[in-house]
């Protein structure tokens, strides 16, 4: 769901001083994770490297980064390809989740600093559109990833953020996949505010319980259409 601290799709804009090989890997993530390149589709470093402004260099090294994440797969002779959507993998996935989303959550709430607590609370904002609006499902989603990714952020453990980023990752791609036929997405992302408060506020039992509930109602959603 990668090595040092770990970043996701730009799902929260460019990270100021990245490297070009974290610009590829954010940018291409992105693509793979909502279904811009979809399941089983050619993954061609040299199309991507014009598409994003990129050398070659960088979107293979990205590229690397990504087959260990099992977004995409090389095959000898044949060339790189994004990985198929297995459905099967859902409770597997899920399990991971089910004991790590928790863990991030209660750690985060401890851990907060002073300006990390600040960067959650402008997410509540975002959290909470304007009456009458309505949010277009692709960006919901990269709120979505956005929220997480803070959350993984503030617990301050290198290697906990990236395994859950590569995770959560693998079960945005599924969303994606069934977005069409599922309803409540907003309330999906926007329910994150609960979780966020209680990281802000530093109630560890409360904030693991409703990362807890998010990850089941996610596998609840998906379940309910397949």
């Amino acid at each position: 769901m990668a090595a040092g601290t770990a970043s996701g799709p730009a799902a929260d804009g460019p990270a100021s001083g990245a490297t070009l090989a974290e610009q590829a890997y954010r940018a291409i993530t992105d693509r793979l994770v909502t279904l811009q390149i979809r399941p089983g589709a050619p993954v061609h470093d040299a199309r991507l490297a014009e598409e994003l402004g990129l050398g070659r260099t960088p979107v293979r090294e990205a590229l690397k980064r990504l087959e260990t994440e099992r977004l995409i797969v090389a095959y000898p002779r044949r060339g790189t390809f994004a990985t198929e959507v297995q459905i099967a993998d859902l409770g597997h996935i899920s399990e991971v989740r089910q004991q790590l989303e928790p863990l991030a959550a209660s750690i985060a709430a401890r851990r907060a600093t002073a300006a990390d607590r600040e960067r959650l609370t402008g997410f509540l904002a975002r959290l909470e559109p304007a009456p009458g609006t309505t949010d277009d499902d692709t960006e919901l989603l990269r709120l979505d990833m956005a929220v997480h990714r803070a959350v993984y952020a503030v617990t301050h453990n290198p290697y906990l953020e990236a395994t859950l980023i590569g995770y959560d990752n693998l079960a945005t791609r599924i969303w994606c996949l069934f977005v069409d036929r599922l309803d409540g997405l907003d309330q999906h992302v926007h329910e994150h505010g609960q979780m966020l408060r209680a990281v802000i506020e530093g109630d560890a039992p409360k904030a693991a319980a409703l990362a807890a509930e998010h990850v089941d109602n996610f596998e609840r959603a998906i379940r309910s259409v397949i």
